[in-house]
């Protein structure tokens, strides 16, 4: 899991970053200039150290997200599309998450004069609906040759992808964003390639300063969700030692450090969910998505475990814990055989059977 960090300059983009990373990334506030900044993270989950107590393997491993602080958006599409190197770094992200800016500072400016963040949010929009507008526009005059031309594919299929594509247009034209359609699988495959800004999910952050309130912004399109932190606080309780940052979550009455909530409100985005291998060499988190088969979540694990995949061992991790042990669980009939359609449920822990 990948999410991009975006959001105009001096939004607090990079500070959001180093809250959710726990990093020390410094502050940038120059304006247009395209930097990205990775971070892998562990995946905060109190189930996995509690196989662990259980099994008290070699290694325990955690699922994983990746945080992206992409600079040099400027919420400017009216002067061109997004650069390539850019475009490229965004379009492989599986969402973002939008850093609004709500707070007032005299030291740093806002690029537009004022705080406005239903405006900043509209900018942003613009420019990735606008710059899959040429996408769409490319790929419809490709196809409108291929139309003409024939001897390649059959002309059902292209007339299929002229037909979606002029419904993507369509909705982009009304600068509704893509991820407010509805797709067939078929669709899916044929945009595939293409990595719509607009179609990704999106969570809208507002980086609110530490004497404020939440504005509760209204922001009404799928796939999205509105939330509010206190980035400069967070940050720096993030670089605290646990009990430091214990003292001071109390006296703000913050139950949760914003890394954990935006950790979750990543998974909830992304529709995806975790579930666990167990042994005494290894105890890890596996990350797939919601309503997936069990073959997909051995395919995760790996490949070979897919192709081959014969049936699935599965328990429920409350169980589990509830027997105490595997033997125990077993001797309560909690163990299943599930075949190939079986849909993994969140916390499931898992033995794939399969033929090498």
């Amino acid at each position: 899991m990948e999410i991009g960090i975006i959001g105009l300059p001096q939004s607090g983009k990079t500070t959001i970053f180093n809250a959710l990373t726990r990093g020390n990334q410094p502050i940038d506030v120059s304006a247009g200039k395209m930097t990205v900044h990775t971070a892998v993270i562990d995946v905060p989950d109190d189930r996995v150290d509690a196989l662990s107590n259980i099994f008290q393997p070699q290694k325990t491993i955690y699922a994983k997200v990746t945080y992206a602080d992409i600079a040099g958006l400027g919420g400017v599409a009216d002067k061109g599309e997004i650069s390539g190197q850019l475009l490229n770094q965004l379009s492989q992200m599986d969402g973002f998450i939008h850093v609004v800016r709500c707070f007032e500072s005299a030291l740093v400016p806002h690029i537009h004069e004022s705080v406005d963040p239903g405006r900043d949010i509209q900018l942003m929009d613009e420019e990735f609906i606008l710059n899959d507008q040429i996408m769409v526009e490319r790929k419809l005059e490709k196809l409108s040759e291929e139309m003409k031309k024939g001897g390649g594919r059959e002309k059902a299929l292209v007339q299929r992808e002229i037909v979606l594509f002029e419904k993507l247009q369509a909705t982009l034209s009304e600068f509704i964003p893509l991820r407010d359609m509805e797709f067939t699988e078929e669709d899916h495959r044929s945009m595939s390639g293409f990595g719509f800004l607009s179609k990704k999910p999106i969570v809208i952050l507002e980086n609110i300063s530490e004497d404020q309130d939440p504005l509760e912004i209204t922001y009404v399109h799928q796939d999205s969700m509105v939330v509010s932190l206190m980035g400069k606080l967070e940050m720096d309780l993030a670089q605290l030692p646990d009990a430091d940052a214990e003292i001071f979550m109390k006296e703000y009455g913050i139950e949760t450090l914003g890394l954990n909530r935006m950790i979750q409100t990543s998974y909830d985005i992304l529709g995806l969910q975790s579930f666990f291998t167990v042994g005494e060499d290894e105890v890890r988190a596996w990350t797939v998505q919601r309503g997936a088969l069990a073959p997909q979540a051995a395919g995760v694990i790996h490949t070979d475990m897919e192709k081959g995949f014969i049936r699935a061992e599965v328990i429920a991790y409350q169980d589990l814990i509830d027997a105490g042990s595997m033997p125990e669980a077993r001797s309560r009939g909690k163990l299943r055989l599930e075949g190939k359609q079986y849909a993994v449920m969140d916390g499931d822990i898992i033995s794939i059977r399969f033929n090498n």
